[in-house]
This record gives structure tokens, C-alpha cells and sequence, in this order.
């Protein structure tokens, strides 16, 4: 049978879930020598911290990780893995996430105001670092007010510019400049905005 929800018993579960999420993630953060100050976590992600790497997270972002808390569809909870002392993650101010997966290996930063869709990947290493045919890590560097769409890959080494929008599916593994729309694999610019 289909779960089916009024708007108002919907809006009631999620406030119910955030706070709850948000209780414990403050804890979680103080512990793990971060802070969230001002973040809104709807259900609980799950976050694998390296000792000695460093995370940084702007206020007021969101983190959703609970199935239904984004209507388009969460295939997860939101990843957030540090991997060596070195690893190094900075987040912007006023940033959303849904069911997100970020792997620092080496350093990962990412501007104000970006918008992460539903199962987006930002990793910035192989994930198989025991195995030689895979290269170093390398960082990757998103800017301010970038789109994310649902399902995107941004790869090792990769740069997107400020107020750029990447498309649904699309799998980035180089430059993108700022103020344009790119979408495929490998991303490509398709227009200026």
C-alpha cells in the first residue's frame, strides 16, 4: 500500500525528524572537533572522519538524508568521508545537500550557496588507492551559487566556476567555467547564462 501524506502530516514528520537529526549531529560535530552551527540535518548521514583531517562547514546548510525528506528521490543518506590527516573539506555558507556522497582524499572546497541534487558524487580521489593503475588524488574546486542537477559525478581535479549549472547524469572531470550551462559525459559546456 502506498504511504500517503496531507502536506500539514508531511510537514509535521520532517520538523519532527530535523530536530531530532539536529540534536544529534550538534553532538556528533562537537565530538568530532566541527561545527554545524546553523545547519539542518533531515534525517542522519553518514560522516567516516579521518583523525587529524580537517572539515569546515558554513552555516545554514542542509543535509538530507532521510528518503523522503526531497520528493524527487534520496537513494542514500548523505556521505561524508575524510580519508588521510591531510584530507582537508571546506564548505560554504547556505549550501543544500540530498543523499550527497563527498570523498576528500586530498581537499575538496566548495563556495556559498551551492546546491547539491538528489545522489550527487564529489570525490576528489579513486577510492581504490591500494591499486596502481589508479593516479593521486587531486582537489577540486567548486564555486559560488553552482547547481549540482540530480544523479551529477564531479570527479578528481576538477574546477566548476561561479553561477554554473551542471546537468542531471552529467559527469564532470575538468574545467567549467563560470556562468554557463554544461550537462554530459565528460561535461561540456552547451551555453553561456
Amino acid at each position: 500500500m502506498p504511504n500517503v501524506y496531507s502536506r500539514s502530516r508531511y510537514r509535521i514528520i520532517q520538523n519532527i525528524n530535523r530536530l531530532a537529526s539536529n540534536a544529534y549531529m550538534a553532538l556528533f560535530s562537537r565530538l568530532a572537533g566541527f561545527s554545524v552551527k546553523g545547519c539542518s540535518f533531515y534525517g542522519l548521514p553518514t560522516w567516516h572522519l579521518f583523525p587529524g583531517s580537517q572539515v569546515s562547514i558554513g552555516e545554514g546548510c542542509v543535509f538530507r538524508s532521510q528518503r523522503r525528506s526531497n520528493l524527487i528521490g534520496i537513494n542514500h543518506p548523505c556521505m561524508i568521508s575524510t580519508f588521510t590527516p591531510e584530507s582537508r573539506l571546506s564548505i560554504g555558507s547556505n549550501c543544500g545537500f540530498s543523499g550527497t556522497v563527498i570523498g576528500a582524499f586530498s581537499s575538496i572546497t566548495i563556495g556559498n550557496h551551492v546546491r547539491c541534487g538528489a545522489n550527487t558524487v564529489i570525490s576528489d580521489g579513486d577510492w581504490h588507492q591500494s591499486d596502481q593503475r589508479v593516479g593521486n588524488p587531486l582537489p577540486i574546486k567548486i564555486g559560488d551559487n553552482v547547481w549540482l542537477g540530480l544523479n551529477a559525478i564531479v570527479l578528481k581535479g576538477s574546477v566548476i566556476g561561479d553561477n554554473s549549472i551542471i546537468g542531471a547524469g552529467s559527469v564532470v572531470v575538468g574545467e567549467i567555467p563560470p556562468n554557463v550551462i554544461a550537462a554530459g559525459n565528460p561535461c561540456k559546456v552547451i551555453k553561456s547564462i
